[in-house]
């Protein structure tokens, strides 16, 4: 039986720097601190050696501290072997990132920088397709279809990029074979690239990042332990968390006849989660201005708990009726202004750009009302 962790797309030394500046350190640290989770599953699971999949580290131009850092960990973590292969972030066109490993290579690092057989033990070879520059514009795994290897032995591929619609890059042109493993003669299929874990088939697998950057795949950040019996066997996966931080999307519509706040307060995470918990909170259907003001309130209040909390209401409608505009004031020029704003955003003879503003400046008027009623 042979067993190994799976893992890609650490991005070590990401910048975040759409974020917060006191996050982004948090952030890059807990980067950097997957190294050491992922040395912890694969004992717990009785693996000897990580894959790493591809883009271990965000740039082609990593700091010297960055590098040295994340090799010195993998070093600490020995007597488990680290596998690094060039992904589209951190392609072999960075000769000075690649160069400048191998002068400080740890024993138990090996870099999978050339399309060659590797042998991790007597009777399993890896074969890797390391990214020649950020878009190869090929199938760098073909080579592996007829590569030969020890009659008996494990033929494990290990490549980063995209297999039709998985890619986490709109201009991908470097697709790979879906059924490369079943041409190859593969027993697994180590992929990177893809930032959520995805089974392809039986034996191909995007094992996710261990450390999710972002909210479009909304799942705990996990790499896969992999175990094969022998040439020919299948192999069994089993996914473990890795992750320090959870990036989360609120999904919640809503009707206007409902209270908002309240389904809002049951949806959010536990008090005791947010600080680790990156939030986005997509509201959508209808509200009536008084509980969309609440909502936001609501979400305003609860914000400096959470690790970051964006507020998305792209898709929420607002209503409104005579007895909200009495909350803006009975009479008066704040209530012309409001009355005015309500017909601008219901006037089918302006633009829809025209109509939104309006919307928006009615329902700024409204929250700036009800905080000084307050």
């Amino acid at each position: 039986m042979f067993s190994f962790l799976h893992s890609s797309d650490l991005h070590i030394g990401k910048r975040f720097g759409n974020l917060p500046e006191d996050l982004r350190g948090r952030l890059r640290e807990a980067r950097h601190g997957v190294i050491t989770r992922l040395a912890n599953a694969a004992r717990e699971h009785g693996a000897g050696v990580v894959l790493l999949a591809g883009d271990t580290f965000d740039t082609e131009t990593p700091t010297p501290a960055v590098l040295r850092q994340a090799l010195g960990e993998m070093a600490r973590n020995t007597p488990l072997r680290w596998v690094l292969l060039p992904g589209n972030h951190d392609s072999l066109l960075a000769d000075q990132l690649w160069s400048a490993a191998r002068g400080v290579l740890p024993d138990n690092v090996i870099l999978a920088t050339e399309a060659a057989p590797l042998a991790l033990g007597p009777d399993v070879v890896l074969l890797p397709a390391p990214c020649t520059t950020r878009r190869p514009g090929r199938d760098l795994t073909e080579w592996m279809t007829g590569a030969a290897t020890p009659d008996g032995a494990i033929r494990i591929g290990l490549a980063h990029g995209p297999i039709q619609e998985f890619s986490e890059d709109a201009t991908a042109t470097n697709v790979i074979a879906p059924n490369r493993a079943a041409l190859a003669g593969l027993d697994y299929m180590a992929l990177g690239d893809w930032h959520g874990s995805v089974a392809v088939d039986a034996r191909t697998y995007y094992s996710g990042a261990p450390e999710p950057d972002r909210f479009k795949h909304d799942r705990p950040g996990q790499a896969m332990v992999v175990s094969i019996a022998g040439q020919g066997a299948m192999p069994t996966t089993t996914a473990v968390t890795t992750a320090s931080f959870s990036w989360q999307t609120l999904q919640l519509p809503l009707l206007a006849s409902e209270d908002g706040v309240e389904a809002l307060k049951a949806a959010l995470p536990e008090p005791f989660a947010r600080r680790q918990t990156l939030l986005c909170v997509a509201l959508s259907g209808r509200a009536r201005l008084n509980g969309r003001t609440a909502m936001i309130s609501l979400l305003e209040q609860v914000a400096p708990e959470f690790a970051h909390l964006e507020i998305d209401t792209d898709l929420l409608g607002t209503d409104c009726e005579s007895d909200d505009l009495e909350t803006i004031d009975r009479a008066g020029a704040l209530r012309d202004a409001a009355d005015l704003l309500l017909a601008e955003s219901l006037d089918e003879a302006r633009s829809g750009d025209d109509r939104t503003v309006a919307r928006q400046a009615l329902i700024r008027l409204f929250s700036y009302c009800e905080a000084i009623d307050r």
